[in-house]
């Protein structure tokens, strides 16, 4: 499928060619691939390197989540703060002291766990918006399959009211009319050129085209937009607050 030209896949994989802004026919000769699509063993094989074209949600216990924010450099300040005012005064512990201190702990606990659940929780609002099935020219005819099965190379359709599945460069065609607001935030649909780039989770709101993937999963623009979300650590103001306090 092919000629020899191009990298290996692992390195198609590693990024090392920008197939976003090479001209399309440098695309197919760099994914080993023709506009008659993959076949299912090729698809496989692919499967196999690049992994499939969906996100891992990840599944933690939240009790234990919380629990963690109490365990860190200035959640160990504060327990020690409050041991102490307890335990060095002998018989008379300074309460007082011990419960403003242990709120205090609960309060900035609870903020940071807040913070981080609402980026989680954004992450999963992202990954709500990846399409679950596709149309897909393989073996030389279109099946409508799993996104989750597709990879570099594969040839897809696109027409109104589809959810993009996977990134790709647009082919031969009318222009599409391509809703992106909730990955780059504009506000009204954009114009997609044959030759031009769409984004997995973008909406079609006009037209019909076929288009080449160039990237899958964690590797589309999609994917590395969720990671950044779900890897969010932001301090908040309260929690900045208690470190200069402490």
């Amino acid at each position: 499928m092919g000629g020899d030209k191009g990298l290996s896949l692992e390195e198609i994989k590693n990024e090392v060619v920008d197939l976003e802004k090479i001209p399309i026919e440098e695309v197919f000769e760099q994914l080993k691939c023709t506009k008659q699509g993959l076949s299912s063993d090729e698809g496989a094989n692919r499967l196999q390197i690049f992994g499939p074209n969906k996100l891992e949600e990840k599944r933690e216990s939240k009790f234990l989540k919380f629990l963690g924010f109490m365990w860190n450099p200035l959640s160990w300040v504060m327990e020690t703060a409050a041991i102490i005012a307890i335990a060095a005064r002998g018989k008379n512990p300074d309460w007082q002291d011990f419960v403003g201190i242990v709120v205090l702990l609960v309060i900035n606990s609870t903020i940071s766990f807040i913070e981080e659940n609402n980026a989680g929780n954004a992450a999963a609002a992202l990954m709500a918006r990846l399409a679950p099935k596709t149309k897909v020219l393989r073996d030389g005819r279109w099946v409508e399959e799993d996104a989750a099965i597709l990879v570099p190379g594969d040839i897809i359709s696109i027409k109104l009211g589809d959810i993009i599945p996977a990134d790709a460069r647009l082919l031969e065609g009318d222009p599409l009319k391509i809703d992106q607001s909730a990955l780059t935030g504009e506000s009204l649909p954009v114009t997609r050129n044959p030759g031009d780039e769409v984004f997995s989770g973008s909406t079609c709101k006009q037209g019909e085209i076929e288009a080449v993937v160039i990237a899958t999963g964690v590797h589309t623009f999609f994917g590395k937009a969720a990671h950044l979300v779900d890897s969010t650590n932001q301090v908040g103001h309260f929690k900045k607050f208690t470190y200069c306090y402490w």
